[in-house]
């Protein structure tokens, strides 16, 4: 996020990355959001028509809305439209597509450093993964990605180091009954 710059074309990246990231949504979700879908009191976005036309709230934190901000401002310049448009030129304030804004996160991936391949999509799943670190149960999870499937979810959460996995199970109790109580033979008939 640093290295997108303070001009009109970073800020606009910024909002857009934070906005992935920190609530999680698909990019043309974030695409397709207006001001109007903004509620900073409540810390939400509203999704009109999300993945198979479905509409759903999602939460944002103070930081996703912090760092929207700047954006915000700037986009009261121009044309009423999406809120993530196109900056200049005669489509002004008109919608900013998926391939294009795409191109622009992978080029600031690039420019930030980034040498694996970079996908928006990845900062959904750690989105997901924050989360899940952070305790939220999977069921809130897979309503905040707006998953019908709990099984799609998991799938996202697999990101998880194998570190992590090793120090969980080192810390489960150890059995409560003898290892072979349940190798004993039935008594013959």
């Amino acid at each position: 996020m640093r290295c997108c710059g303070d001009g009109l074309y970073g800020l606009r990246a910024r909002g857009l990355i934070a906005v992935l990231w920190r609530s999680g949504l698909r990019v043309q979700e974030a695409l397709d959001l207006t001001e109007l879908d903004l509620d900073r009191r409540r810390g939400s976005l509203l999704v009109r028509r999300g993945k198979g036309g479905r509409r759903r709230e999602v939460g944002m934190d103070d930081w996703g809305f912090a760092q929207l901000e700047p954006w915000l401002r700037a986009r009261e310049q121009m044309p009423v439209g999406p809120l993530f448009c196109v900056v200049n030129g005669r489509s002004c304030g008109r919608p900013w597509r998926a391939s294009a804004a795409r191109v622009t996160l992978h080029r600031q991936a690039a420019r930030a450093g980034v040498w694996r391949r970079f996908v928006p999509h990845q900062l959904r799943h750690a989105h997901a993964l924050e989360l899940l670190r952070e305790g939220v149960p999977l069921n809130v999870i897979q309503r905040q990605l707006g998953h019908r499937n709990r099984g799609v979810t998991s799938i996202y959460l697999q990101g998880i180091d194998l570190d992590e996995i090793i120090e969980t199970v080192h810390a489960c109790r150890p059995p409560m009954i003898s290892a072979s109580a349940g190798l004993l033979l039935p008594p013959p008939r």
